[in-house]
């Protein structure tokens, strides 16, 4: 069993200049840990292969390709891959999601 503590983890430096911090990495997937605060977000950008977001904690906008809607605490966003996407922190809280990246068949 391997259990992996969020305050033991050193966020990585990455091109958003957010707090992210890398949970899980292997052949198959790779798991981050994003926390926006207020007024922060991610640039739009786009992923060669297949992400799924599950809100964490708070509220915020994700922009897939032309689509742009509201998600809160529970929501799983699917994102295809070589589509631009975003997520910003609309709210007055922290803003917390896990970013799964999905490096399978069907996700390459």
């Amino acid at each position: 069993m391997k259990i992996l503590k969020e305050n033991k983890i050193a966020p990585f430096d990455n091109p958003h200049k957010v707090k992210a911090q890398k949970l899980l990495e292997r052949d198959d997937i790779s798991v981050n840990l994003i926390t926006l605060e207020k007024g922060e977000g991610l640039k739009l950008h786009k992923t060669p292969v297949d992400v799924l977001f599950f809100i964490l904690e708070g509220k915020g906008i994700v922009e897939i390709g032309d689509e742009k809607e509201e998600v809160e605490t529970n929501d799983l966003i699917e994102s295809p891959a070589n589509i631009p996407h975003r997520l910003e922190n609309t709210g007055d809280k922290t803003f917390k999601f896990l970013v799964l990246k999905l490096k399978t068949a069907g996700g390459k």
